[in-house]
């Protein structure tokens, strides 16, 4: 079983789908996170109800809103 920093960890440079609270969705390239599982992603899309919204070069996401890390 591995441990969830552990696979973080191993999906630095890896494109994942990050489910937040409100049906917000963003996919990017995992750049950085820290135990709090705040998150920095880059070239990453932004999606509200499935709805693509903006792009971005570089977003931080609050730990706090996460609901799952799909790698």
């Amino acid at each position: 079983m591995q441990k969830p920093l552990t696979v973080l960890n191993r999906s630095i440079n890896s494109h994942v789908i990050v489910e937040l609270k409100a049906n917000r969705e963003y996919r990017g390239v995992l750049d950085g996170y820290d135990p709090h599982m705040n998150l920095v992603l880059k070239n990453a899309e932004e999606f509200i109800n499935d709805e693509l919204v903006r792009k971005l070069d570089v977003t931080i996401v609050r730990g706090d809103n996460v609901i799952y890390i799909s790698p």
